[in-house]
């Protein structure tokens, strides 16, 4: 277990779209060419970057931009009209789950800690239980799932329902911001706990539902756990069926905590960048992939409608749905809005629906205070620059 939450809110993104100050340097591209995509049997078409109307030219500039301190990314992966046109892997610090920290290599077929970003992909799991009936909907009440625990709720669980723990707005008394070692940060008992739901139940809701906006791991954690137990599968073999199967996504991890045994859904996915930016593509074909319906195209509405302002976190300048991000870049003096996946360290999924693009970055900056910089600053002065206009 990561000081996920405690690190994940100092992002330092009030600062959002400068350049970088301080740090190590990411290097030793792996991939010949300058982010040619390399041909795996995974579902993806491959393309120039000018056949989808960006300037190659340009993007090759991401290299000498991650020459800037503090920029200690990993991969960049870049999608446009569903088809893979670049990618750019490196060596760098990172630290792996379950691994000590250290300098990696990576490249195409390496996977990379999602972190937080994961919450997203639990938000689509959510979504395909209740599509298979598995869930009613996002209305259900939170204890309906945990009758074993009615003797630990406090006043208040019975107002809380699926919906309020998919926007961060349950309520409950959570604080992931204390220092890790503290007793009083409550994100560590998702680890250390024998039964953490019979924590997270036992936490008291300081404030009526939908009131206050509170990033909350327990409860994506909770709303994994009930899509375990509504389904009667471990929550890596219900993904691997239903999404990740569908998406032509073979290789991927989702750990547990070591010392119980639980899967950590809010933060334990592992995939390969070209692989967690076909969920990013998911969004942009409201559900699908290669023309299967993947996920209800109904779901993926609702997901990125902006439930709450997310306060406290990127200077109070996001949004929240459905355990989705969704934000904007100032690019050549004009506002582009994105949807995002958000996860400690800087992994970034990042969809452009205007531009009908999505880009994939993974890093190893963990608790760095411009965590995260590095790949606004991309985005915003190097790839969305590079979409040509239209004649």
């Amino acid at each position: 277990m990561t000081e996920e939450g405690h690190r994940f809110r100092r992002l330092g993104l009030a600062a959002a779209f400068v350049l970088l100050t301080a740090g190590s340097l990411a290097e030793a591209q792996t991939n010949p060419g300058c982010g040619v995509p390399v041909k795996l049997d995974d579902g993806w078409t491959i393309a120039s970057p000018e056949n989808v109307g960006l300037d190659g030219e340009r993007l090759c500039g991401i290299e000498q931009r991650l020459k800037l301190p503090d920029s200690d990314v990993h991969a960049v992966v870049i999608a446009r009209h569903g088809k893979l046109v670049f990618e750019q892997y490196f060596s760098g610090v990172d630290q792996p789950w379950g691994k000590p920290e250290g300098r990696y290599d990576y490249d195409a077929t390496t996977k990379h800690d999602m972190r937080s970003a994961s919450k997203s992909v639990v938000s689509l799991l959510v979504g395909l239980a209740i599509d298979r009936r598995l869930i009613n909907s996002v209305y259900e009440p939170v204890v309906k799932f945990f009758p074993e625990s009615s003797a630990v709720e406090t006043p208040g669980w019975d107002n809380v329902t699926l919906r309020h723990l998919l926007t961060m707005t349950s309520g409950i008394q959570w604080d992931e911001l204390l220092p890790w070692n503290d007793p009083e940060n409550d994100e560590p008992h998702l680890g250390y706990e024998a039964d953490p739901m019979h924590y997270v139940l036992s936490k008291r809701i300081a404030a009526p539902p939908d009131m206050v906006w509170v990033y909350n791991g327990g409860g994506t954690d909770m709303l994994g756990n009930i899509i375990e137990r509504v389904s009667g599968k471990p929550l890596d073999a219900f993904a691997r069926e239903f999404l990740f199967e569908p998406l032509e996504i073979t290789d991927f991890e989702w750990k547990s905590y070591p010392r119980n045994g639980k899967i950590s859904a809010a933060a334990g996915l592992r995939l390969r960048p070209r692989d967690a930016a076909k969920i990013g593509q998911l969004l942009l074909s409201d559900g699908a992939w290669h023309g299967r319906q993947v996920v209800p195209p109904d779901w993926i509405m609702k997901s990125l409608v902006p439930r709450f302002q997310a306060v406290g976190y990127f200077g109070g300048t996001l949004f929240y749905g459905y355990q989705w991000w969704m934000g904007r870049s100032l690019s050549n003096r004009k506002e582009v809005k994105w949807v995002a996946a958000l996860g400690w360290g800087g992994q970034r999924i990042y969809v452009v629906p205007t531009l009908d693009m999505v880009v994939m970055m993974t890093s190893g900056l963990f608790g760095r205070p411009k965590e995260g910089l590095a790949q606004l600053d991309i985005l915003a002065n190097v790839i969305i620059p590079s979409v040509k206009e239209n004649p």
